[in-house]
Order: C-alpha cells, then sequence, then structure tokens
C-alpha cells in the first residue's frame, strides 16, 4: 500500500473539512486545488487577495476570462452571486478576522503552530511574503497544505522552525501527503494518516514526538 496521497486528493480531504458557511481564502500554489474540490451544492464562499468574494474554480480552457484571476494570477471562475472590490477591502478582510479559513503552503511549521512559508531564509532566496502574514494572523483557522518532507528527505514538521517566521503559533492543522496532523498544546498529534502511515512510523520520520503508545 502506498505511503503517499495525490495533492488532488490531499485536496479534497482538506474541502471535506471546511464547515459549510465558511468563508475561505487559498494560498497560492498547492492549496488553489481545494478550489476545484469544493462541491458545487457546498454553502463555502472562496475569497481571494486580489479582490474577489465568490470565487470559483478553474475555467474549462474555453472559458477562460482574463479579468478573472485569483492572487497567484491564475484563470478562476466567479460563482453566482460573487463581488468584486479594491484590493485595500480585500486586505480590511483579512486583517480584521472575517475568515472562517485559510489554506496556506509551508516550508516548516513548528509544534507550537509557528509558520515559515515565505522564505528559506538561504543566501539568495527571492521573498516572496505577499499576504501570507495578514492571512495567517488574520483567518480564524490556518490550514497548511504541504509534503511532509523536502526533496532531500528533512521534515516539514519541525520542532522549531529555522527559516523565517510568517506568524507565531497560527497554524491549527496540517495536511501532507502522508497524513493530517493537529497542532495541540503537547505538539503535532495525528489526526488521519494515509496508507501504511502509522503514528510510529510519522515519528520516525518526523523525529517529533506525536503522542503515539
Amino acid at each position: 500500500m502506498s505511503t503517499r496521497i495525490s495533492r488532488q486528493d490531499l485536496a479534497a480531504r482538506i474541502a471535506a473539512d471546511i464547515p459549510e458557511g465558511s468563508i475561505v481564502n487559498l494560498g497560492i500554489g498547492a492549496p488553489t486545488l481545494v478550489a476545484d474540490a469544493i462541491p458545487a451544492e457546498a454553502e463555502i464562499i472562496l475569497h481571494t487577495e486580489n479582490g474577489m468574494l465568490g470565487m470559483g474554480g478553474a475555467p474549462a480552457a474555453d472559458q477562460v476570462d482574463p479579468d478573472l484571476i485569483n492572487a497567484g494570477k491564475q484563470a478562476v471562475t466567479a460563482r453566482a452571486g460573487a463581488a468584486y472590490f479594491h484590493h485595500a477591502d480585500s486586505f480590511a478582510m483579512m486583517r480584521g478576522g472575517h475568515l472562517d479559513v485559510c489554506v496556506l503552503g509551508a516550508f516548516q511549521v513548528a509544534e507550537n503552530g509557528d509558520l515559515a512559508n515565505w522564505s528559506t531564509g538561504a543566501e539568495g532566496a527571492i521573498p516572496a511574503i505577499g499576504g501570507a502574514m495578514d492571512l495567517a494572523i488574520g483567518a480564524k483557522d490556518v490550514y497548511v497544505m504541504t509534503d511532509l518532507l523536502t526533496r532531500d528527505g528533512a521534515s516539514k514538521l519541525v520542532a522549531r522552525c529555522t527559516s523565517p517566521l510568517t506568524g507565531v503559533g497560527c497554524v491549527s492543522r496540517v495536511y501532507t501527503d502522508h497524513a493530517v496532523f493537529d497542532v495541540t498544546p503537547d505538539g503535532f498529534r495525528v489526526r488521519e494518516a494515509f496508507g501504511d502511515n502509522t503514528v510510529a512510523s510519522l515519528a520516525e520520520l518526523t523525529g517529533l514526538d506525536l503522542g503515539g503508545e
């Protein structure tokens, strides 16, 4: 049995956890896949920081409207009742605590919920903070969508972040290709393991105490 699930399956797993009635922002990169996994009948309203509330998923190739894009400049659709507004108003929504959930990528997440997702801190790295700081602190729940391991095999779940922080103690849950982890006062705890992963095997991969027997 595989130890990993695809990004599309992970996006569907995240979409299933978003409560009905939520206003949600999806970060640039893999989190945008969540938009396509939200059922059309779901009462979930997507916000994009460049000024749209009621964003839909990606359009068909022959239905692209160049005026409808998300913060990552990807073509999107508008759901019935969508609204458009100034960039400053969009950030006021983010900073004012009006978002129920945001889904962000990450370089590292610490077991106390600290998030590092805008720079690795490496020499020559190009910073890309965007609206991530506003989202991380402004949203009521911060979900992270990421691979568990880097290309070099290092865990992105860590005891303490070594990359520059985006937000302090802001992450509530981490969705990875190996498992879903909750951030608790006692550190990471496995909410759901995929495939043949176990709490013990995940603790070995991350080097962290995950609370297993």
